[in-house]
């Protein structure tokens, strides 16, 4: 026989033309030249049927992510093309693509902007009673201490720290 029967694996519908295993799959990522490539790259000895459907769809959505926010980028900066820029302030301003592609440097991609607060210059207060801590308002009256009360009388002050019992 020739291999092109009517059967389960002929890959043809009801009309008799052939159908994609990407159109199959409902993808945009040909399905069939991840197959050929994960052959051809020897990663393993046998590729089953559903692997490259898979890896096609994770790279499908992959691709969609990125697009879509320098998609996003470009429109904040009022651009209608994404450009090499656009898609390196997508990437690195988003948590989990960052970490996926942090080994990666983008051609013309240029850095996120970012200045060091230690260079920033220190802001001035207009009023500097604003800021300031509100001054506590002096006791006219004055505690009175008994000579003999053990309260205070067996404790010596030390300036550098907490005050301490003998």
């Amino acid at each position: 026989m020739s291999g092109k029967g009517k059967g389960k694996g002929a890959g043809k519908g009801k009309s008799g033309k052939s159908q994609s295993r990407s159109l199959r799959a409902g993808l945009q990522f040909p399905v069939g030249r991840v197959s050929r490539y994960l052959r051809r790259g020897r990663y393993a000895a046998r590729v089953g049927g559903g692997a490259p459907v898979y890896l096609a769809a994770v790279l499908e959505y992959l691709s969609a992510e990125i697009l879509e926010l320098a998609g996003n980028a470009a429109r904040d900066n009022k651009r209608t093309r994404i450009t090499p820029r656009h898609v390196q302030l997508a990437v690195r301003n988003d948590e989990e693509l960052n970490k996926l592609l942090g080994g990666v440097t983008i051609s013309h991609g240029g850095v996120l902007p970012n200045i060091h607060n230690v260079l920033l210059p220190k802001k001035k207060h207009s009023k500097e009673g604003a800021t300031a801590k509100p001054k506590k308002a002096k006791s006219s009256k004055k505690k009175k201490v008994k000579k003999g009360s053990k309260k205070g009388s067996n404790k010596k002050i030390d300036s550098s720290g907490p005050s301490q019992e003998y």
